[in-house]
Parts: C-alpha cells; structure tokens; sequence
C-alpha cells in the first residue's frame, strides 16, 4: 500500500471526482435542454458527446470496466494492484452516478477493499 500522502491526495481526489461524475449527469444527460437541442442539431460536439455517454450506460461498459478492473486487482498484489484498483474505482464511481449503481457498487467495495489491504509482511530472518 502506497504512502499516507497518496492515501489523502486520494480522499481529496476522489470526492472531486465523484462531483465531477454528477456534474455530468445533471448537467449534460438529464438537463431539459439538451434533448429539445439535440433533436434540431445532432451534429453538434456536445450531441454527440451526449449520445455516446448514453450508449456507454445503455450497454454498462463503464461499470463492467470498473468491475473487471476491481476484480483483476484484487488478485494482484504490490503496487499494481493499487494502481488497477484505482483506476477501477474511477470507473466505478461514475458508473454509480450513471445509472449503473446494481454492476458499479460491487467494483467500489472490491477495489476499496483493495486499496486499504495491507501488504503481506516479509519475514525477517533472524
């Protein structure tokens, strides 16, 4: 398990993140405006941006990143195994904000799980 300052920068992270997650939900997929816009200009960058979120819940890959990735990490030991385990909880939270809370929550608790567990201690020999 890595430091205690990479342990905080990850608390203060990760809640950023989490606000960054519902700021696009609430202010790109379920705002009112969007829909009436992009029926009129589907061609426009921020349409298109819309419809591939969408398409990415609708098919659950950013959960089944998150939960693969968690997964894998779990198994794998060292510093590896935190990284994937953080990279599969920044998948996995904003799969929780986007509507794919029932595959996301199980990749939060295995990679938190495997962001807080210790190393195996080496024995010393005496």
């Amino acid at each position: 398990m890595p430091s205690r300052t990479s342990l905080v920068l990850l608390l203060i992270l990760l809640p950023l993140w989490l606000a960054a997650s519902y700021g696009i939900r609430f202010a790109l997929m379920e705002d009112g405006q969007w829909v009436g816009l992009c029926v009129d200009e589907a061609q426009r960058w921020e349409c298109q941006v819309r419809a591939g979120l969408g398409l990415l819940i609708h098919f659950r890959v950013i959960a089944w990143i998150g939960l693969g990735a968690a997964l894998v990490s779990f198994f794998l030991s060292g510093r590896a195994g935190w990284f994937l385990a953080l990279l599969a909880l920044l998948f996995a939270l904003p799969a929780l904000v986007l509507y794919t809370a029932s595959l996301a929550v199980f990749a939060c608790v295995i990679a938190g799980l495997r962001l807080v567990r210790r190393s195996a201690a080496v024995p010393v020999a005496a």
